[in-house]
């Protein structure tokens, strides 16, 4: 494809109200075009250079570092500020052109396969590795895109965001059909929504998990995050099935733009329902009764969060045809998902330990509210909230940890550019206003590895230590740095000191 190809495709691509407004210069459109790159330090040549505008940095700045790379044509949103060497595209959007011209650039590969695009607050994660699970059970390799892994055929690599930037995401989905997947699930970020990196995709089906507060560091507000989930829904093909999840308050809105809405729930009557369910720490028991007929379910998965999550996925596979044995085999032949309500501890500790990503105070509520039950003793919370993010969640993360555990250790997440000390302080805020009413031991310690210790040694037999908010993570991010950290082999840890202080005494 030559340059000159790419930008005419790209054209007839966008809508009319969006078109390009003029080429500035067609010199050189037919040299063979090599890629699409947003970042002047990845641009070889023969690439098209689309200066973004960045949350932090325009992409102007770069134009002409780009150039000198050997960037074979400019997209920008504003003219060129004087005559450019090479031809110079101006187009309203700048983001929406990245997406359709990598979409253009590596041949639509969202068409030659069935791809589920799963939004939502909680559960998307777990929901795409059940939906994935169950495309390989039915014998359809199935790529994988979300927070903890891009997984591309047989071949997995640590993720470095939940939906991927247009270039990127076009050339991992590329190599799947190349690697022979004929599925593809991926978690849609409201970030990647809003900046339209899943632009010019064709999904077969869209799902929608719940709605709860974050992000508000991004989004102005909850009716703007909500718009950006709905975007998902509103793209073609319209006749795709929208999975909604019923119970959520924000369901009807949902429904009422799908033309062909699936539901799911467990309050609130549903296509797909529960039956009555069995759930304990060896995980869940109950049926699904679809449409299509019932499934007997049995899955390695904890709590009631996940009884949302496995409808999500059966609910979608059953939308697209899948037979119902594979829906079964693929929920039971799932074996967990890393750092989601993962068990670091063994049946020979006298203590559970579980890991968990949650990081908001609906996501810590409904980890705690699933842990409680499980707890034959006291119920021991080690979470802390992130830096440089929604400050307005920190309270009432602490507000839910104090009023549902019996003991609270607040400690540091990734603080990024904050002080570690001073988020716990808000985080505590909430605590100590809910210790008025509750009866929890709060205590901050600021060191998540002694947090952790901490936490495991003052633990008694038969109490549940939960540790929220890093999840899969191997990570803390801390004044600039980004140094190892991993909760579950830290948990390991202290429980190999608490066996060895047992064996000793």
């Amino acid at each position: 494809m030559t340059v000159g190809e790419l930008l005419r495709a790209f054209a007839r691509a966008m809508p009319p109200q969006d078109r390009p407004a003029h080429v500035s210069d067609a010199r050189s459109l037919e040299v063979e075009c090599t890629g699409v790159a947003y970042d002047s330090r990845r641009v070889v040549p023969g690439m098209v250079f689309v200066a973004i505008p960045g949350l932090k940095a325009d992409g102007l700045q770069y134009v002409s570092q780009a150039i000198a790379s050997g960037a074979a044509a400019i997209v920008a949103e504003q003219p060129a500020p004087a005559p450019a060497p090479v031809p110079w595209v101006v187009v309203t959007s700048a983001r929406l052109a990245l997406a359709l011209l990598s979409a253009e650039f590596f041949d639509h590969p969202s068409r030659a396969m069935r791809v589920v695009g799963i939004t939502g607050t909680n559960g998307k994660t777990t929901t795409s590795y059940l939906t994935a699970a169950i495309f390989e059970a039915a014998g359809l390799q199935c790529g994988l895109m979300g927070t903890v892994t891009y997984r591309i055929g047989g071949r997995s690599m640590d993720a470095t965001r939940t939906t991927p930037e247009a270039p990127e995401l076009q050339s991992f989905m590329r190599r799947m059909v190349t690697e022979g997947c004929g599925a593809c699930v991926m978690e849609v970020s409201s970030h990647a929504l809003s900046l339209r990196r899943v632009d010019g995709m064709q999904f077969a089906a869209r799902v929608f998990t719940n709605l709860t507060r974050d992000h508000l560091d991004f989004h102005s507000n909850m009716e703007d995050y909500f718009a950006a989930k709905r975007r998902l829904f509103e793209m073609e093909p319209a006749e795709a099935p929208s999975i909604i999840n019923v119970d959520d308050p924000r369901a009807q809105a949902l429904i009422d733009i799908s033309p062909r809405p699936v539901t799911y729930g467990i309050n609130k009557p549903a296509d797909v329902s529960s039956g009555p369910l069995a759930m304990t720490l060896e995980g869940l028991q109950f049926e699904a009764r679809l449409p299509q007929g019932t499934v007997r379910i049995r899955s390695r998965l904890v709590g009631r969060p996940n009884v949302y999550n496995i409808l999500a996925a059966a609910a979608t596979a059953a939308s697209l045809d899948v037979p119902l044995e594979a829906i079964e085999k693929g929920i039971r032949q799932l074996p967990g998902v890393p750092g989601r309500f993962e068990l670091a501890s063994t049946r020979d500790d006298d203590v559970t330990v579980i890991v968990d990503y949650a990081h908001t105070d609906d996501a810590l509520r409904n980890l705690l509210e699933t842990a409680r039950p499980l707890a034959a003793q006291r119920l021991i919370t080690v979470f802390g909230a992130g830096g440089d993010r929604d400050r307005t969640k920190r309270p009432l993360m602490g507000m839910v940890a104090a009023r549902l555990s019996d003991v609270v250790i607040i400690t540091s997440d990734n603080p990024r550019g904050e002080d570690a000390q001073r988020i716990i302080e808000e985080v505590k805020r909430g605590a100590d206003a809910e210790t008025r009413q509750s009866s929890a031991d709060v205590l901050t310690v600021v060191d998540r590895h002694d947090a952790i210790l901490q936490a495991i040694t003052r633990a008694a037999k038969g109490d549940v230590v939960l540790i929220a908010g890093k999840g899969h993570e191997k990570y803390q991010e801390i004044a600039g740095r980004t140094l190892p950290f991993d909760d579950v082999a830290v948990a390991r840890e202290g429980l190999e000191a608490r066996r060895v202080k047992s064996r000793a005494g």
